[in-house]
């Protein structure tokens, strides 16, 4: 796996130099301090993961991470900040990850376990794209002004709440924001349903199906103690898909 670091501040640089080297196999094939020599240099080179600064010259990270956004090869972005405020804008770009400064190690550590993680599978289900299509196995879930890389799999539902989404997990629950209808326009179909205008259900998370008024449906959740409505719009497509 080819990486490269955009950081103008050296002895931030050479620190996640040393963090890198010391806890991945990650190839570092540069570092950079200006955000058109990236440009330029990525016209020639290719490289699986950029560690990128937002505040660096020419041209700012976010910048930088828009334009490369559009390759055709998508290099994973990971955004290296003392600031907060952009986190927002990194999960739009769907930045893999977003590391405040000071860098604390234990937190490297565990972002560089999942990058290598996530580029081996991407790599065996798509070949040499080592960045998963827009339905894929992970998500960028924010919590914090965190961005969490979280496998679909672990995401029971969604609930629209006036302008943001809430996604639960079995452990954790996030604020998304952006209005429901995009939140569920970025979830595979295959796995997830649309039942309800406020809800969207993990389908292999339900546990039971129990008939409520109105000939709709209140669905039970596994590990979880909420209960998941259908509307009475989307019963017919439901029991289609259920097969009942």
């Amino acid at each position: 796996m080819k990486a490269i670091i955009v950081e103008d501040e050296f002895l931030a640089q050479e620190e996640l130099k040393y963090l890198i080297n010391a806890h991945s196999s990650i190839q570092l094939e540069g570092s950079f301090d200006d955000g058109l020599d990236v440009l330029k240099y990525l016209q020639h080179h290719q490289v699986d993961a950029i560690f990128l600064d937002i505040n660096i010259p020419s041209l700012d990270g976010v910048l930088l991470a828009q334009n490369i956004s559009k390759f055709a090869h998508r290099p994973y972005i990971i955004f290296i900040t003392a600031y907060k405020e952009h986190a927002a804008e990194a999960f739009e770009i769907e930045a893999f990850d977003y590391i405040l400064k000071p860098y604390h190690e234990a937190r490297i550590v565990t972002m560089l376990q999942k990058l290598e993680a996530h580029f081996r599978r991407d790599r065996q289900a798509g070949g040499d794209q080592p960045v998963p299509a827009r339905h894929s196995h992970s998500i960028n879930l924010i919590k914090d002004e965190r961005i969490i890389v979280t496998d679909i799999n672990d995401i029971y539902y969604a609930a629209a709440q006036e302008k943001v989404t809430l996604v639960y997990t079995r452990r954790e629950a996030f604020t998304m924001p952006m209005n429901i209808t995009e939140f569920c326009s970025r979830l595979p179909d295959e796995f997830f349903f649309r039942c309800h205008r406020s809800y969207c259900v993990n389908l292999a998370k339900i546990r039971e199906i129990v008939p409520w008024f109105n000939n709709t449906y209140i669905l039970r959740l596994s590990d979880l103690p909420f209960e998941v409505p259908v509307s009475r719009s989307k019963v017919k497509e439901f029991r289609q898909l259920m097969r009942i």
